[in-house]
């Protein structure tokens, strides 16, 4: 998960925003009864009428405005493409995620091949992730689902795509949907590393940590390059009272990362125990 965008915040339970915005669930055992109050989506509107230019220099809405002059009304669409991938580009390196979404999806429109879908699917994404508006981030995953979903429809064997489109419906009024996703490419590919992951997240989120243990040091067993997992594996066992296996783990990740977040939360964690 690109959240692949997990902010820590050192108090208390170090968790993220984005575990704390995800629905209470239960991730092992299915319940009936989960919450329905995912309203109605409109359509998507241009990002440029709302104020997502304010942040940008004047070089880049200068920029901006004369490559949608040109975009506009342009009959070629290799010409269309350029241009509106120039503006993709410029809102990208700007932080305009959803706005670079956007233009990807106009791209996405105007030439409807696998490779532009994936890239307006994966832009949508990363815009999904950062959306902190109910309705925003209901259209992002929307988006994300729609385009990463005609990819799939291609290539149904691309499990990254799949494990993204996954968890915009954790995120839903049906997350459940999300989740059963994610036990089957876990069923397809056991050492996963996206699935493994958020579903050790979602594990946390819902309070089975030793659940989350077991995802965690799966996780970490094969990929021992992620750091978010390991710091996870650390929280995972404090808080299922595994204390000196938690010193351990969180001992030994502190001599493998500069990360001044992760070894804060370290730090926090370990004067706990």
């Amino acid at each position: 998960m690109k959240r692949s965008q997990i902010i820590f915040v050192v108090a208390g339970l170090l968790l993220t925003y984005f575990l704390y915005s995800l629905p209470l669930v239960v991730v092992e055992n299915e319940q009936e009864g989960l919450p329905t109050s995912e309203s109605g989506l409109g359509s998507a509107v241009n990002p440029e009428a709302n104020s997502h230019g304010s942040s940008l220099n004047a070089t880049d809405l200068e920029m901006i405005e004369n490559l949608m002059g040109q975009m506009e009304g342009e009959p070629d669409d290799e010409n269309f493409v350029i241009f509106a991938d120039s503006i993709a580009t410029v809102y990208e390196k700007g932080g305009k995620l959803d706005s670079a979404a956007y233009y990807y999806g106009l791209i996405a429109e105007k030439v409807p091949e696998v490779e532009n879908w994936e890239k307006a699917g994966n832009q949508y994404y990363e815009a999904f992730g950062f959306a902190m508006e109910d309705d925003k981030t209901r259209l992002m995953a929307e988006k994300t689902r729609l385009y990463l979903g005609k990819v799939l429809e291609q290539n149904p064997e691309r499990l990254d795509l799949k494990t993204k489109v996954a968890m915009t419906y954790v995120s839903s009024s049906n997350p459940m949907q999300g989740i059963t996703m994610l036990r089957d490419i876990l069923e397809q590919d056991p050492d996963n590393e996206e699935a493994l992951f958020n579903m050790g997240i979602l594990s946390m989120q819902s309070g089975q940590y030793k659940r989350a243990v077991e995802r965690f040091e799966r996780l970490v067993a094969n990929h021992p390059e992620n750091i978010q997992g390991q710091f996870y594996l650390g929280v995972s066992l404090f808080e299922s009272n595994q204390k000196n296996e938690a010193r351990k783990q969180l001992e030994a990740l502190q001599q493998k990362t500069d990360d001044p977040q992760i070894l804060s939360g370290i730090a926090n964690y370990l004067d706990r125990l």
